[in-house]
C-alpha cells in the first residue's frame, strides 16, 4: 500500500529537493498533499487513467424521471465522471431492457419529457456540477418495480491526510510518483530527461492497458445476408 507521504517524498527526492530519510514540515505537508489530490482530480476526466468502470444499480420510482447522483443524492454513490454503455433497465422477473444513452442535444428535442412508458429507453447524464451532485433523467418515465443498471467510470480516489493510505492496481505508484515529481518541479527546479522518460513511458503503459478493447464488425450492407467472418470478410 502506498501512504501520501511516501509518493510525495519519493517524489521531491527524485528532483533534488528532499534527501532520503528527511520528512515533510508540516507546511509542506498542507501544500504537496493539495498539490497531488489537484493531480489525481484531473486524471479522472482521462478514460485511459480510470482503472475501473463500475456497474452500479438504482430501483426506479414509478412516473419519476430525473434523479440526482452523487453523495447524498437520489442515487447516494460517487458522482460519475461519465456514464457509459452499456445502461439497462431491469424488471421484476430479471429480464433486462437495453438504454441508448443521449447527449444534452438530443434530450432537449424530447417535446414532452414526462412521458410514461414502460420500460425507459433513452438516459442522459447531465454532469453540471451542482451541490456535487448530476442528475440522471430517463424517457419515457419508468414504470413500477423497475431497476436502473449503469457503467460509470470511476475517479481516482484522493487522499483526505497525508498519512491516508491507498491500495493501487499495478504500474499507479511508479505513475503516480515521476508525474507528481513533475508536477511539483515548477518553481522549484528543472526536471531531468530520466524522470521526463519514467514518467512519461509509466503513464502510457498505464494508458494501454486500460485502452477498451474493440469490437469489430463488418456493416450489413456489405455482408447482405451472407455469412462472414471478421478475420476473412464475406
Amino acid at each position: 500500500m502506498a501512504t501520501a507521504s511516501g509518493m510525495i517524498l519519493t517524489a521531491l527526492i527524485s528532483i533534488g529537493e528532499k534527501q532520503i530519510g528527511e520528512t515533510l514540515s508540516t507546511a509542506e505537508e498542507t501544500h504537496y498533499l493539495s498539490k497531488l489530490n489537484s493531480m489525481l482530480e484531473s486524471w479522472s476526466i482521462d478514460r485511459l487513467m480510470c482503472y475501473q468502470i463500475v456497474q452500479e444499480s438504482l430501483a426506479l420510482t414509478a412516473s419519476t424521471g430525473s434523479y440526482t447522483i452523487g453523495s447524498g443524492g437520489a442515487f447516494n454513490t460517487t458522482r460519475p465522471t461519465k456514464i457509459v454503455d452499456p445502461c439497462f433497465i431491469r424488471d421484476s422477473s430479471n429480464y433486462d431492457s437495453p438504454l441508448e444513452i443521449i447527449n444534452a442535444e438530443a434530450y432537449g428535442r424530447i417535446v414532452s419529457k414526462t412521458v410514461d412508458g414502460t420500460y425507459p429507453s433513452y438516459l442522459f447524464y447531465n454532469t453540471a456540477f451542482v451541490s456535487s451532485l448530476g442528475t440522471i433523467f430517463l424517457y419515457p418515465e419508468p414504470a413500477a418495480s423497475l431497476t436502473l443498471f449503469i457503467n460509470s467510470w470511476r475517479q481516482l480516489a484522493q487522499f483526505s491526510a497525508i498519512g491516508d493510505t491507498m491500495v493501487l492496481p499495478p504500474g499507479y505508484q511508479l505513475a503516480i510518483e515521476s508525474n507528481f515529481a513533475i508536477h511539483a518541479a515548477p518553481g522549484l527546479t528543472n526536471v531531468s530527461p530520466e524522470l521526463l522518460s519514467v514518467a512519461k513511458e509509466s503513464k502510457a503503459a498505464i494508458k494501454r492497458l486500460n485502452a477498451p478493447d474493440p469490437i469489430m464488425k463488418l456493416d450489413a450492407g456489405v455482408v447482405r445476408g451472407r455469412r462472414a467472418s471478421i478475420l476473412t470478410g464475406p
